[in-house]
């Protein structure tokens, strides 16, 4: 009867670790102005350590417009890698007032070379691999959305 009831919990428990992990993440629009025009995308924000450690592993496609912002809440230098990761990404390491400070692009899946910006940023944009040049996005173009402070309160 012990063995049961202990089965029982630990199933509970496993459940919901599990619908812990499959809550959806917050979904947001982002605008990142270039010398080009204005381009936006639809992001998931990452702001809670296991979202961040997690980022978009094991996914095999995203759409063209559709990304993940890493938020960090205060500035640091953060190691990325491609881990589990099956698809290519662009790498926009951001400051705190939403400039552009690095793109490392197209990286390579599943590797795990750390990518860094040497820099402390506020955040990492995530793109699908090569977007960034196709856009025409560039370093010290800027990110608009509300973890940076940089948007219209009146909308």
């Amino acid at each position: 009867m012990r063995y049961i009831h202990s089965a029982a919990v630990a199933l509970a428990l496993s459940a919901i670790s599990l619908a812990a992990h499959a809550d959806p993440m917050q979904v947001t629009p982002l605008t990142i102005e270039t010398d080009e025009g204005s381009h936006t995308f639809t992001v998931e924000i990452a702001d809670d350590q296991e979202e961040i450690s997690y980022g978009l592993m094991n996914r095999e496609s995203m759409d063209a417009d559709a990304g993940m912002l890493f938020d960090f809440a205060q500035p640091r230098d953060p190691a990325m890698y491609m881990k589990n990761t099956l698809i290519s990404l662009d790498m926009l390491f951001i400051s705190t007032d939403g400039t552009i400070e690095m793109i490392a692009r197209n990286t390579v899946p599943g590797s795990l070379r750390t990518i860094s910006a040497g820099i402390p940023v506020k955040a990492v944009l995530e793109l699908n691999g090569g977007r960034a040049a196709e856009l025409g996005i560039e370093p010290m173009d800027t990110v608009i959305h509300p973890i940076f402070g940089n948007t219209d309160t009146e909308e």
